[in-house]
């Protein structure tokens, strides 16, 4: 019987072994999936009687999976698997046809490469694009709705990590809201994997690379700049308005903040006016945001400019930064009233907006000519040094054009 320890090195760092009958990717993308001072992560592996010769990985019986501990050698060099050290920094497992693997509980496809890194195991999922999309869209975008929402969904979700797509770094993006939230296998849906499938590869594109996608609930009815949310202006994310973002949940909302709130706020933005009695907006985006906030009390004036004035709306707790502000009743020891609409930050495509055009009968190639006007639709054809690599590239309809259209979005 072979020992624990050869068994991990045959499972986890023999590239050769484990590659063999894999096919070509468009692209892999390598996602952070977890990290901890240990992780237990499960990977197929042959029986023994099965030998070198048996099936490959994705074959018609899947593989039964094998759990191992993975943590840390005592000086944190090197990891250890089920408390034996391995005698690498790094293990890969690459990901072969309709390979799956287990890690810190969840499900996901293709590979897995391990790393201890600042005294932390991580756990990286390497998977093709497609199937890692596969899983993002469901876990941004609810799978009741129409295909063309969930198609537009697509698109961005996979020019999203087209754009972060970094071989010089030791992953291309992570799992959570900080990036894309990817739950893994079990998130997919048949009508998200529909939506996947029919848009397949395509990736929004301006001056040759994948675009700055960003998405976010509901607009208000107005999507916001770039420049005016992050202070960085692209030609392909402006102001402008939005009648599709209609009927959400959150279109009209309105939210009390008491005074001492209102204070513990501004302190985190440097203001500091004793009781507050006032809080004006002085200054808005074309967008109908405050770009400037003036705060008063009893110690005196001072303002809130910039993105920091968002930022200030979004920590009192508001659901997004299109705002109207009620400060009459502060100065009586009442709350400041704020009202609004949308959610989020209001910049690229609004999803509520995406629902709104697909219910009009309009294809996802419209949805992504209105929100991100002036880019082109792409083929995202593989990876290289410099990163994702794209080819072709055709125009979406733009805001403008949509009685030119017919309502199935066709140009």
């Amino acid at each position: 019987m072979r020992s624990v320890l050869r068994s991990c090195h045959l499972i986890l760092p023999s590239l050769a072994l484990l590659g063999a009958g894999s096919v070509a990717h468009a692209l892999n993308v390598r996602v952070l999936v977890g990290s901890g001072p240990q992780l237990t992560v499960r990977v197929p592996v042959r029986p023994a009687a099965s030998g070198l010769g048996g099936a490959p990985l994705g074959g018609a019986s899947p593989l039964p999976l094998a759990a191992w501990t993975v943590g840390l050698s005592a000086d944190g060099a090197r990891l250890t698997l089920n408390g034996q050290d391995a005698g690498n920094a790094a293990l890969y497992l690459p990901p072969a046809p309709g390979s799956v693997v287990e890690i810190a509980g969840k499900t996901y496809r293709g590979g897995v490469q391990l790393r201890a890194a600042a005294g932390q195991v991580q756990a990286i999922n390497v998977v093709d694009v497609e199937d890692y999309v596969r899983s993002v869209v469901p876990a941004e975008m609810p799978t009741s709705w129409p295909g063309a929402a969930l198609g537009a969904q697509a698109v961005i979700a996979r020019t999203y990590v087209a754009a972060h797509v970094n071989p010089a770094a030791p992953y291309d993006t992570c799992a959570t809201e900080s990036c894309q939230v990817y739950p893994g296998v079990g998130a997919e849906t048949p009508a998200s994997d529909a939506a996947v499938a029919a848009t397949r590869a395509q990736v929004v594109a301006y001056g040759g690379q994948p675009a700055s996608t960003y998405f976010s609930a509901d607009s208000g009815g107005y999507t916001a700049s770039s420049a005016e949310v992050w202070g960085r202006g692209l030609p392909y994310l402006p102001a402008q308005s939005d009648p599709f973002s209609a009927g959400s949940p959150r279109a009209h909302w309105r939210l009390e903040v008491g005074a001492a709130k209102v204070a513990e706020v501004a302190a985190r933005y440097r203001v500091q006016v004793g009781a507050v009695q006032s809080v004006v907006v002085t200054r808005s985006s074309p967008s109908g945001r405050p770009l400037e906030i003036t705060l008063s009390g009893a110690a005196g004036t001072a303002r809130i400019d910039g993105a920091n004035a968002g930022g200030f709306i979004r920590s009192l707790g508001a659901a997004g930064t299109r705002v109207t502000l009620n400060s009459a009743a502060l100065a009586a020891g009442g709350p400041l009233v704020v009202e609004g609409s949308g959610a989020g930050h209001g910049v690229g495509l609004s999803q509520y907006g995406a629902l709104g055009l697909a219910r009009q009968g309009y294809s996802h190639l419209y949805v992504l000519g209105f929100y991100y006007p002036g880019t082109s639709l792409s083929t995202l054809t593989g990876r290289a040094a410099g990163g994702a690599v794209l080819a072709g590239a055709g125009a979406l309809p733009q805001p403008g054009t949509a009685l030119a259209l017919r309502p199935d979005g066709a140009l």
